[in-house]
């Protein structure tokens, strides 16, 4: 990583939970480092905790999808990045446009409502675990349990018919894969904006959901509905399903850590940060792209150069988590953790997934105190070719 080389971005990892090793010697050497994107162009790449949270809070970088270049080689990202973001698609704006849209959808996501929400989230949790222990063992994981946990909750919280999981499972997955073609990718956005139409017609006055509200309210147009709604759908079962799969695999492959846990189930709060932080399942970071020549960590960085926020490295960074960040710990401090991101762009849905995590984590493992990983760790296949990081199937008995 030094001399004339100019690094691309690795992708390869050391074993199942941690980030590539290169990332870590970046962070050492040079936190703010030249890095070549996969169409040749040189742009930049932050590893270090206090840069990346710098940066993120900083409103000189932008995350319109009009100067995003994908880190990696993602064919799919191509017809929705380098052109203005799709209708609600906030994650791809700045403000004014992306505090407009977010100030309608953020006081649906509160912890105060995640909370009244834990009695539903408890009981699809103790059914999906029934239906394990009559299916008997082996399961996947992920298909029992990890996958329709969060898909049933985002499906009743917008009000989308959980009947309807395949269709945009199928679709969701298109559109994170790094093997999908640019036609694939805008085809399965085409899918799933004309699948939320169509069911946002249908919900007025029925499922009550978030969709038919903000339809009644009448606050945002019937394609920024449709973009939300994507954008939860997608994000809302995807993300969480890999983290919850991760986990799991992570206090199988660490006995003490879930001995830990077991036999102080109050640790679970801070059990649940520090999977967060240790596994960081965005395996590629988020984009960035400076409006202006700016000077940042000691380099200039010119206006409408691409940079990539490596939020796994930031999350390992010695530097604000201990000499042992490396370590999955779950009595750890983690205050700080950027799994979710940080800044205006942080993730709408962290208290969802916090409450989803803080429920299935302790009920599995009540539930089936002999849990195990039924196949060879070493088996276990992992998701390297999405941009969301976690284990495809997750093999166990008990």
């Amino acid at each position: 990583m030094t001399g004339d080389t100019v690094p691309r971005y690795p992708t390869l990892r050391p074993g199942p939970f941690d980030p590539p090793a290169e990332l870590a010697e970046l962070r050492r050497w040079e936190p703010i480092s030249r890095m070549e994107y996969p169409d040749g162009h040189v742009g930049w790449v932050v590893t270090s905790h206090h840069l990346a949270r710098s940066m993120l809070s900083d409103p000189r970088f932008s995350a319109r999808s009009e100067f995003k270049r994908p880190p990696v080689s993602r064919p799919g990202a191509d017809p929705f990045y380098g052109a203005p973001a799709l209708p609600g698609w906030l994650v791809d704006m700045d403000p004014p446009e992306h505090t407009r849209l977010r100030q309608q959808l953020a006081g649906r996501f509160t912890a105060r409502r995640m909370r009244e929400m834990r009695p539903e989230v408890d009981q699809i949790v103790g059914r999906l675990l029934s239906d394990m222990e009559r299916h008997g063992p082996p399961v996947d994981l992920v298909q029992h349990f990890a996958l329709p946990l969060p898909s049933q909750l985002i499906s009743a919280l917008l009000g989308v018919p959980y009947r309807e999981r395949a269709e945009f499972q199928r679709h969701s997955e298109t559109l994170f894969s790094l093997q999908a073609t640019a036609a694939e990718a805008a085809a399965a956005m085409a899918e799933l904006y004309a699948l939320v139409r169509e069911l946002t017609k249908q919900d007025r006055g029925q499922h009550r959901g978030l969709l038919a509200t903000l339809t009644e309210e009448g606050t945002l147009d019937a394609e920024e509905i449709a973009g939300v709604g994507v954008l939860l759908l997608t994000a809302g079962h995807e993300s969480t399903s890999k983290s919850l799969a991760l986990s799991v695999f992570a206090l199988l492959s660490h006995p003490d850590q879930l001995a830990k846990l077991t036999a102080t189930p109050t640790l679970i709060d801070n059990a649940v940060e520090e999977l967060l932080r240790y596994l960081t399942v965005f395996h590629f970071g988020v984009p960035r792209t400076p409006l202006e020549d700016v000077w940042f960590g000691g380099r200039l960085l010119r206006a409408g150069e691409s940079i990539t926020v490596s939020l796994p490295a930031a999350n390992r960074d010695p530097g604000w988590f201990g000499a042992a960040a490396d370590r999955l710990d779950i009595e750890r401090r983690t205050t700080g953790h950027m799994a979710f991101g940080y800044g205006i762009h942080q993730c709408l849905g962290q208290n969802l997934v916090r409450t989803e995590l803080r429920a299935a984590l302790p009920a599995l493992f009540r539930r089936f105190p002999e849990l195990r990983v039924a196949v060879d760790p070493g088996e276990v296949p992992l998701s390297t070719d999405m941009s969301v990081y976690g284990v495809q199937r997750l093999p166990v008995a008990w």
